[in-house]
């Protein structure tokens, strides 16, 4: 993926030092190196991998690595999930059985593991699911194919838009605590936030 910012040149990790300890001990974390996972195997990170790349249209390492990591201490997290229809099995079930299930289409479609089809056919695949129209198999009966969509959606790119390098191509001035944004009316920033670009600034050589 080819980095696009409107913000050029904004260094969102030299404000660190204003964060608090905690905070910034949680931020900087993200940015690797992880620690092994404990709940997803090797096929499983793998094909994770794979989705995260489909679903926020970015393949950058230094990203995925962090997608991956946030899913599995989801996974393996002792505070239950807000809320879950009665028919939907738990989360760790639920992706676990899915990814199961996303391979046996891939199978049944192609006679190859989900990781050995095409780019083209693994995004086909997951935007079948997302519709509950995937190639019908026995494991759709206990899998609600779009409880499986969302549920991987709705982590991945919550995790995706916790990055601090996402927050630094967003523009996001970071942690507020404990300096606080006093500049709250429309239109106004606080002196650490970043401006954006005027048309044409901040992007690569030969891009439109």
């Amino acid at each position: 993926m080819t980095e696009k910012t409107h913000y050029p040149d904004y260094d969102l990790l030299s404000q660190k030092e204003e964060w608090d300890a905690h905070t910034r001990e949680i931020v900087l974390k993200r940015l690797g190196p992880f620690p092994r996972l404990k709940y997803l195997d090797d096929y499983e990170e793998a094909m994770i991998r794979a989705i995260s790349q489909h679903l926020v249209y970015d393949d950058r390492e230094e990203i995925i690595g962090w997608l991956v990591y946030h899913l599995d201490q989801q996974l393996r997290n002792e505070y239950g999930e807000s809320q879950r229809k009665p028919e939907t099995p738990p989360m760790p079930i639920l992706i676990r059985q899915g990814l199961k299930a996303i391979d046996q289409v891939a199978q049944s479609l192609y006679s190859q593991e989900f990781l050995s089809i095409g780019v083209k056919e693994q995004f086909e695949i997951l935007a079948s699911i997302q519709l509950a129209k995937a190639y019908p198999i026995p494991e759709w009966s206990t899998v609600p194919q779009k409880d499986l969509f969302n549920k991987l959606l709705d982590i991945i790119i919550s995790g995706y838009y916790s990055h601090p390098i996402i927050w630094q191509e967003i523009g996001h001035g970071g942690p507020a605590y404990p300096r606080g944004y006093y500049r709250i009316e429309m239109a106004f920033l606080d002196p650490w936030e970043p401006k954006r670009a005027r048309s044409g600034e901040g992007k690569k050589d030969g891009e439109p």
